[in-house]
């Protein structure tokens, strides 16, 4: 019988902004304070673009070191799947324009929309092709610049989010490697209204009267994604695990969508794991929406945190209401 082919993520890269915003700088700008943001969200600073700097550049960045560090030429890359929420404009796709700024000629790719869970649901797309062999290698490239559509004046959302893009390496598996294991996802479109930008679309096409109205800016019941989020992410690792045999004592590294620590650690809870095996960095970087589970790989492997073998699983829940999970088997 033939091998089944899995994919598996054979390298692992972010990018970051230099600058850094800290919770003292938003106390100048907004009525808030860091006490107050550090023990509701857990998050102390966060890097910001310049003027002029889209998600397509640090989906660039994230690109080319992530084929640099795999050894990886550009032109090996078959598949491009970009998840973004703040992408440079609504056409030509963000996908399109690292294409050609890393001189992955020989690729095709899109962008798709997920907000928080844009990477995980990159990740299962490109895995898809990886795994049915029309696609040898290829990149799930998460990358926002959520301070692109933040309002300073709502201190409720602008102390939450941070930039940044991470992308990861697919590969298919090899001999003795299980790669990723399983994927789940959903959507409960009701919770729409909940965590979206009204203007831009279709809908609401720009004009003067949407930008007077700061309709142009991410709005947020806190409430009630918080509830949704701590929900759902529990309810899907639990799943993960238990319809592939596995317990919480098989885990080694829970890598979340770092929204709210709050909400990181009632997950935890749920499932039975202490903190050494989940990774925690929004006290740095703050909510990057698509960019933060890749970013949490990274910095889960410049800790040690990640070796050959272990089994990890990725969750997350976004606008939409999106939610995301991967199971998988880390192979280098």
């Amino acid at each position: 019988m033939p091998r089944r082919i899995r994919a598996k993520i054979s390298g692992v890269a972010g990018y970051l902004p230099p600058r850094v915003m800290t919770n003292a700088e938003l106390e100048k700008i907004v009525d808030t304070n860091d006490e107050w943001i550090r023990t509701r969200t857990g998050i102390r600073e966060r890097h910001v673009v310049d003027k002029g700097v889209a998600a397509s550049h640090l989906a660039t960045e994230a690109a080319k070191k992530v084929l640099a560090g795999a050894g990886v030429s550009p032109e090996e890359i078959d598949l491009i799947v970009l998840a973004s929420v703040t992408p440079d404009m609504l056409f030509p796709a963000t996908a399109c324009l690292v294409q050609d700024r890393i001189g992955a000629k020989n690729a095709w790719g899109f962008d798709l929309s997920a907000a928080c869970s844009g990477f995980i649901y990159a990740l299962t797309v490109a895995a898809q092709f990886v795994g049915a062999g029309t696609a040898r290698k290829s990149l799930a490239i998460g990358s926002d610049v959520m301070t692109s559509i933040l309002n300073y004046e709502d201190r409720a959302t602008c102390v939450l989010f941070g930039d940044g893009a991470g992308a990861v390496l697919l590969e298919p598996t090899a001999d003795g490697e299980e790669g990723i294991l399983d994927f789940m996802s959903d959507v409960d479109g009701s919770g729409g209204c909940f965590l979206y930008m009204p203007a831009g679309g279709s809908l609401n096409p720009p004009s003067h009267e949407t930008v007077e109205k700061k309709m142009h800016y991410v709005h947020q019941e806190g409430q009630q994604v918080f509830k949704y989020a701590v929900r759902r992410m529990a309810d899907v690792a639990c799943t993960l695990l238990e319809r592939n045999g596995f317990s919480h004592k098989d885990l080694a590294l829970v890598v979340p969508h770092q929204a709210n620590l709050r909400i990181i650690r009632a997950m935890q809870d749920r499932l039975g794991v202490d903190d050494s095996k989940v990774m925690v960095n929004i006290d740095r970087y703050g909510n990057t929406t698509a960019g933060t589970i890749p970013l949490g790989l990274m910095d889960a492997l410049d800790q040690g945190r990640l070796k050959k073998g272990d089994l990890v699983l990725l969750v997350a829940v976004g606008a939409g209401y999106t939610t995301g999970g991967v199971l998988l088997r880390w192979a280098y």
